[in-house]
């Protein structure tokens, strides 16, 4: 099949395109730096002629409350469009965990309103939620730095590494589409104080992480239940464990 990433010269995207090659497929990468915008249009007609299946896995270059909702509502909307035109079979998108849980997250709420557009759309499709990658570490314990203290809460979190994400979204791109959502998580569930200490500690960072469960996630409250899969979501279960990423890392 012709799959088309969009966002595919990203994280996510690179493992995802090498996979579907490896299985034999014509997966192409589109994106800003190859030509493709799905902001501003150019390039997408073109990307998108032939193809059987589009995985959508961009993310927005600014998590600004505005700024963030006008890029997942224009970009989907674009995306979706040229899709129909194009009579592309199954349209997969990457969403998180929980996005439906914590208020006041723009960035969760910003999701929302693509999987809404997704799910109004009448393109066949699967939203795949994933937890919090492994690589985000780093970035999480920036935005919660003060001085050299990282002040997080305790809340749960079931990370994952993002080969493994990418590994899944090959898996959901050649299946039938499930017209709804699926989510899939990393195989061990972890405070997000202990997942920020141990990434800090195996990289020779000496900043101290304090546990604060007034901190918030990105503008957002979490608790135990926010970014875990429900339980009665039969998520799939990633195998790649924190400490043999690290290891490796």
């Amino acid at each position: 099949m012709k799959i088309i990433v969009i966002g595919g010269s990203g994280l996510i995207g690179k493992g995802l395109v090498q996979n579907l090659n490896n299985l034999g497929h014509d997966a192409v990468a589109a994106s800003p730096s190859l030509g493709v915008n799905s902001v501003t249009g150019e390039g997408l007609a073109a990307a998108l002629t032939g193809a059987q299946v589009v995985v959508d896995v961009t993310n927005s270059p600014s998590f600004e409350e505005r700024a963030v909702l006008s890029f997942f509502e224009t970009s989907t909307k674009n995306l979706l469009a040229e899709a129909a035109k194009a009579g592309v079979r199954h349209y997969v998108a990457l969403s998180i965990v929980g996005t439906d849980r914590p208020p006041g997250n723009a960035y969760f709420n910003a999701k929302i309103a693509q999987e809404k557009l997704i799910r109004a759309s009448h393109i066949p499709y699967t939203i795949v939620r994933a937890t919090q990658f492994f690589e985000f570490a780093g970035g999480i314990a920036y935005t919660a730095t003060e001085g050299q203290t990282v002040r997080l809460p305790s809340a749960a979190m079931q990370p994952i590494a993002a080969a493994d994400v990418s590994a899944a979204l090959a898996d959901y791109a050649l299946a039938e589409p499930a017209n709804g959502i699926v989510e899939v998580a990393g195989p061990e569930k972890i405070g997000m104080d202990a997942f920020v200490r141990q990434f800090l500690k195996a990289t020779g960072d000496n900043r101290e992480v304090v546990t604060d469960d007034e901190a918030g996630y990105f503008g957002g409250q979490v608790d135990d239940s926010s970014l875990v899969p429900a339980e009665d979501s039969k998520a799939r279960i990633a195998p790649t464990r924190f400490a043999d990423w690290l290891a490796r890392a």
